[in-house]
């Protein structure tokens, strides 16, 4: 591509209609939308490239992609551009012109997933797709010390899908926390990379192990078990966000503005 360039961009979803980020051959995609968008005002066609691959039915706060482009565009046209042919579900937040050398996937240093879980006795109405709602009472306290078991490098197979293709089962869980506000209980998680559920499999066995008497010993237990038998049911889609992308200072990318109708952090 003569005189290319490349650009990142910040993207926010709501993927309760899309199969996920990635292409599929016969279901509406994220990527797919996106590239639409991003190449009528490119005037070219292009690919774009994302931090994490959400599956069908998450959303995202601050995914962030990359394309390569020799068009010339101000970041401004980009975002205003892409906006007017997305569908309201998705949002281009923020885009500039990076270095040939970033990389949406390879340059990133830590993702952070949120999962939101609105619990009261009530089922919801404006946030039925945007949270978990689970009527039974949380105890947040004990959710919290129960994931700390997680944090540092680990075998985290008893938190992975059976379809997950990953050559190895070892990630880096940097910090993991667990709060309740409000009638809001959630869960924030950084660590290098995930499995293929690992996210809604470790919430669907927090709610278990919640009620043990030491929820970091039984935590800890199914995690030195690498037996996905272990652990509790997949959380439903629903209330997980891919929060935001840590990258190196050198590359610009700033922090996703958040949401709305999600609990403020802390």
């Amino acid at each position: 591509m003569a005189d290319s360039r490349r650009v990142a961009a910040i993207v926010e979803y709501d993927g309760t209609d899309y199969a996920g980020w990635q292409s599929q051959a016969h279901s509406a995609s994220v990527q797919d939308a996106v590239q639409e968008a991003i190449s009528y005002v490119a005037g070219h066609s292009v690919a774009a490239v994302c931090a994490g691959r959400t599956d069908s039915g998450v959303h995202s706060i601050g995914q962030v992609i990359h394309f390569d482009t020799d068009a010339s565009r101000t970041p401004r046209a980009w975002v205003l551009g892409a906006n007017t042919k997305l569908s309201p579900a998705i949002s281009l937040q923020w885009a500039a012109e990076v270095g040939p050398g970033f990389h949406a996937r390879h340059a990133a240093i830590c993702r952070v997933y949120r999962y939101i879980i609105l619990n009261r006795s009530a089922r919801p109405a404006l946030q039925r797709a945007r949270a978990t709602w689970m009527h039974r009472a949380l105890d947040a306290e004990a959710m919290h010390i129960g994931a700390q078991a997680l944090i540092g490098e680990h075998d985290f197979t008893a938190f992975r899908s059976v379809e997950c293709q990953s050559k190895t089962p070892v990630r880096r869980v940097d910090r993991v926390q667990v709060r309740r506000e409000g009638d809001y209980v959630w869960l924030e998680i950084a660590a290098n990379a995930y499995l293929h559920h690992m996210v809604r499999n470790i919430v669907g066995t927090l709610l278990g192990v919640q009620r043990e008497a030491d929820p970091f010993e039984a935590m800890a237990r199914i995690l030195a078990g690498r037996d996905r038998r272990l652990a509790g049911a997949t959380a439903p889609a629903t209330g997980l966000y891919l929060w935001r992308v840590e990258y190196p200072i050198v590359y610009g990318i700033p922090a996703p503005a958040g949401g709305l109708l999600l609990p403020p952090s802390g």
